[in-house]
């Protein structure tokens, strides 16, 4: 299973990404999240999807600003982020876990098998 995480980029305070993670290999169902990791800080969740789609998660730090979703038929999953401050720049990673389960959340790291290599977000004026 690879997980190729993109859009992260260099954005002014206030503005917008949107990041995207492809899932290829085996295919099976997977409760998604995307992590992020600012330098000298621990790995943090950011949001989390149910397979299903139909629930969420976000930190609070993020949320009101930040969406995530999926799209099943493509293997990916989003992470819409607007209004964004100083404090997101970090590196995102989206990770998966295969479940039997399409109405469960994964909230912690350890729960996920799979991780993307990251996409970089830096917030700068």
């Amino acid at each position: 299973v690879q997980l190729q995480a993109s859009g992260g980029g260099l954005v002014q305070p206030g503005g917008s990404l949107m990041l995207s993670c492809a899932v290829s290999g085996r295919t099976f169902n997977y409760r998604m999240g995307w992590f992020r990791q600012a330098p000298g800080k621990e790995r943090e969740l950011v949001a989390a999807i149910t397979w299903s789609g139909h629930s969420t998660h976000y930190a609070d730090s993020v949320k009101g600003r930040f969406t995530i979703s999926r799209d099943n038929a493509k293997n990916t999953v989003y992470l819409q982020m607007h209004s964004l401050k100083l404090e997101d720049a970090a590196v995102y990673y989206c990770a998966a876990d295969p479940t039997v389960s399409p109405h469960t959340l994964a909230l912690v790291a350890t729960d996920y098998d799979y991780w993307g290599q990251g996409t970089l977000v830096t917030v700068s004026s």
